[in-house]
């Protein structure tokens, strides 16, 4: 049986507040420390310890450093390490996909190629055991459907070596693009490239919390302790059903009819609703009283997030009302899985079928952003990915048969 987990982002995320949180949530200490010694790093000792960061207790999880590394790591060092370790296949390859990101990030935010990076902020021991730490938990939880709120990124100014900066820095800025984020709290940076990095790879979803029947809550600790603010990521972890077929779930359809709303705005309109929560939002062409054309539009949203897309669409469309209707979605379980190609990294979206099958389909964004940015065409970025994931498969497949 899998499980779920959703990282609550309302302080943040770094890569110790996510270690701290999976601790505290159940992840075994022992297994954890027993798991990283497999990266074959030396020069380091973990730490853990019970903080209070506000009202809250937490877990904060330390990497004591002893002896680091001589120099900053270029992605080609970093690749090599995870190859030569002992973890396990999938952890590797979403260790590699998390370091692809922020040298990704880093190249964008400093104007420098991806393959030139050096990690001045993952160029130590602790960083590196933070990453792979943070996805080895995942693993040893057995993940298989993570989702995450917004991210709080903080506010006002940082220092680092490249002078001032605003917050969130560059990096974090660049890693944020296409999921929400928010600024609230104390001006000080909360969330860390190292952070939005692990969740960019990790997560599914973006957005409120689901409806989940919570077995356990976790609390994990970041360096920092502003007064009065409890800088924790919060982290809800739920057993997944068995059944592949048995998700069902209850939502509040939402529609309109629009017939004077100029075409321009229904991008906007729609973005605006999938950021309050809608869920899926569709435009249909329809004949309405005295033949005029007009546009359906229809979302879809979990109730507590009805209110919510009701109000974008009487402040950002003409309408005068809308019909609601109660349904029940049935959805099958879904997980990501990253594959490097030419070009960067892009999120498999799978779903498992049952009977040993399954669906599988490239997260479009990934592919634009990589098209847009090499200058291939879309079509090819989105086969090449399909390939190099049925190659993989293919492979995992042959060697399980190799060692039954």
């Amino acid at each position: 049986m899998g499980r779920h987990l959703h990282f609550d982002c309302f302080s943040g995320v770094s890569g110790d507040m996510v270690l701290g949180a999976l601790v505290s949530a159940g992840l075994s200490w022992t297994s954890l420390v027993d798991g990283l010694k497999r990266l074959q790093l030396r020069g380091y000792r973990l730490r853990k310890r019970e903080v209070h960061r506000g009202a809250l207790p937490a877990i904060k999880v330390d990497v004591i450093v002893q002896q680091g590394f001589q120099r900053p790591l270029t992605l080609a060092r970093i690749r090599k390490i995870l190859a030569d370790s002992a973890l396990p296949g999938p952890v590797k390859e979403r260790s590699r996909s998390v370091f692809d990101r922020l040298a990704e990030a880093e190249g964008v935010a400093h104007g420098v190629d991806q393959k030139d990076v050096h990690f001045h902020e993952v160029g130590v021991v602790d960083s590196f055991i933070d990453v792979v730490g943070g996805v080895l938990g995942c693993y040893l939880l057995n993940a298989t459907r993570m989702t995450s709120s917004p991210i709080n990124v903080g506010a006002g100014f940082i220092q680092t070596s490249h002078g001032l900066l605003p917050v969130p820095g560059p990096a974090v800025a660049a890693l944020a693009k296409g999921i929400p984020i928010y600024a609230d709290g104390p001006r000080c940076e909360l969330a860390t490239p190292t952070g939005v990095a692990l969740l960019r790879t990790l997560v599914s979803e973006f957005g409120p919390l689901p409806t989940m029947k919570s077995m356990a809550v976790g609390y994990g600790a970041g360096d920092h302790n502003p007064d009065g603010w409890p800088n924790v990521l919060r982290l809800f972890l739920e057993e997944e059903p068995t059944s592949v077929m048995s998700q069902t779930e209850r939502m509040i359809q939402i529609d309109t009819n629009l017939d004077d709303l100029s075409p321009q705005a229904y991008e906007y309109v729609m973005e605006q609703l999938f950021q309050v929560g809608a869920v899926d939002v569709v435009l249909a062409p329809v004949v309405m009283k005295k033949s005029r054309p007009g546009v359906m539009l229809s979302c879809l949203a979990a109730e507590d997030r009805t209110d919510a897309v009701m109000e974008v669409l009487f402040q950002e469309t003409t309408t005068l009302g809308v019909r609601l209707h109660e349904v029940h979605r049935r959805v099958l379980t879904r997980r990501f899985v990253p594959v490097t190609i030419q070009g960067g990294v892009v999120r498999m979206k799978v779903a498992e079928v049952g009977a040993g099958w399954e669906k599988t389909a490239p997260e479009y964004e990934d592919c634009k952003a990589i098209a847009q940015r090499t200058g291939r065409p879309l079509k090819t970025v989105m086969e090449e990915a399909l390939m190099v994931y049925r190659q993989g498969l293919k492979k995992t497949r042959t060697t399980t048969r190799g060692r039954a």
